[in-house]
């Protein structure tokens, strides 16, 4: 009889299986060693969090003790935050001061990620450039094939992000060849679109919100960006909640947990309420059973239910853009919005009750028929959206097997969709419960 089948054996591989469950130890590994000594040097006392690698999350921190409400996570020094400050102190400091137009915080940070990342062995921030992500998931970065595939109003942001960006780099370009005497490679070179759309994307996914003082050799922008060693390795979780802030006392970054965690579970923090749609646009993740998650409605599907012919289209489409009920309109894990009702209220006011149209945006009960057809055409728009999304679906299994190089990518946006379509299922239900109740 093999060992295995014995009750150790049980008991053996019930312990591995729960060790990968709460994450495998990376700590070890040469590179986080090394940014671990050069945190020590910058007075970064070592905390009870561990690197390591989770099933679900990828790479994140593990507390080897069990966390308490109130407890502190991490307390990162002062000198280990990379701010507009530490760009000042570099070579880079002169160039800034002396341009103008003068550049943005932003652009400060991006130029100092990619020169520290040019420079290599000799940049005093390798251990902590090491360990940053090679590539990134934001929409910015996407194929154009998966971008496509993307919920219609997050298509269109992606779009507006990738544009922006762009935009970042073309004017940006004079800047970057004034810093030509700094390097014996041409700046074109080092300071090319895809540096620039890296260093953008560390920036964007990474940084911590800490707000200094106006400088006059920085834009008007607000300079609130700090990016923070280790402290940046704590992932997301819709269920927590933290306080962080810089304290002035300390002269370092704290976060204090306001939940729980046992000993040896990775420890999650909360980067705000936000949907998955957000979170994929700013930091290229999103999380299953996202409390917060919506799936938004456009103008266009809103609109393709009321028939050109109704005389007073035009006037119900004006005042909803005049009161703002055109965005976000959305179906959650709860149904269809207020704001979504609401505003399918208002377009189906008939003749005689357009006069009604304040009350309809007040939410008011115009006429059982009013009802009737808002739920309706609510209805028909929850099961356009969800035959659109298992299309989409559908289309992302068939390139998943044709493009292996998109995988990550596809993996990703088909994530997002099946988290879609679970929302649009669960309104379905809600929305057969109300026409059964009001027939």
């Amino acid at each position: 009889m093999k060992k295995s089948r014995g009750r150790t054996g049980r008991k053996r591989r019930r312990k591995h299986l729960q060790s990968f469950m709460d994450g495998v130890n990376s700590s070890h590994k040469m590179e986080y060693i090394k940014l671990k000594k050069w945190l020590k040097d910058r007075g970064f006392e070592d905390s009870n969090l561990r690197l390591a690698q989770f099933w679900d999350t990828g790479r994140g921190l593990m507390t080897t003790k069990a966390l308490q409400a109130g407890d502190l996570i991490i307390s990162l020094p002062e000198k280990c935050l990379l701010t507009t400050g530490t760009v000042l102190s570099s070579c880079l400091g002169e160039y800034i001061m002396k341009w103008k137009p003068p550049v943005s915080p932003l652009i400060a940070l991006c130029t100092f990620l990619i020169a520290e990342k040019h420079a290599g062995e000799k940049s005093l921030w390798k251990p902590y450039l090491d360990v940053l992500p090679k590539t990134y998931t934001c929409p910015v970065c996407l194929e154009h094939d998966v971008v496509s595939l993307l919920p219609q109003p997050l298509r269109k942001k992606a779009q507006e992000q990738r544009m922006m960006v762009h935009e970042l780099h073309m004017s940006s370009k004079a800047f970057f060849s004034s810093l030509q005497p700094l390097f014996a490679e041409n700046t074109g070179t080092i300071f090319n679109y895809s540096a620039l759309e890296w260093a953008w994307c560390t920036i964007n996914t990474r940084t911590i919100y800490m707000k200094h003082s106006q400088r006059e050799c920085f834009s008007l922008e607000p300079d609130v960006y700090a990016l923070a060693p280790y402290l940046d390795l704590l992932n997301h979780s819709p269920n927590v909640q933290v306080k962080a802030a810089f304290n002035e006392q300390t002269r370092s970054y704290e976060i204090w947990t306001n939940s729980q965690c046992k000993k040896y579970e990775e420890v999650f923090i909360c980067y705000g309420p936000h949907d998955n749609q957000r979170l994929l646009l700013e930091y290229g993740f999103v999380t299953m059973n996202n409390p917060h998650s919506s799936v938004y409605v456009s103008s266009d599907t809103l609109l393709k239910y009321f028939p050109p012919r109704d005389k007073q289209r035009n006037a119900k489409i004006a005042i909803l853009k005049d009161h703002d009920f055109l965005e976000n309109l959305t179906f959650g894990w709860d149904g269809p919005s207020w704001r979504l009702l609401t505003a399918l209220k208002l377009l189906s006011l008939g003749a005689d009750e357009f006069t009604c149209w304040r009350r309809a945006l007040l939410g008011d009960v115009i006429s059982v028929r009013n009802e009737q057809q808002t739920l309706n055409i609510t209805a028909k728009i929850c099961h356009f959206l969800m035959e659109e999304t298992q299309h989409v679906l559908l289309q992302i299994s068939q390139l998943k097997s044709n493009k292996e190089n998109l995988k990550k990518q596809l993996a990703l946006v088909e994530a997002l969709r099946l988290e879609d379509l679970k929302i649009l299922q669960k309104s379905a239900e809600i929305l057969c419960d109300l026409n059964m109740a009001t027939t």
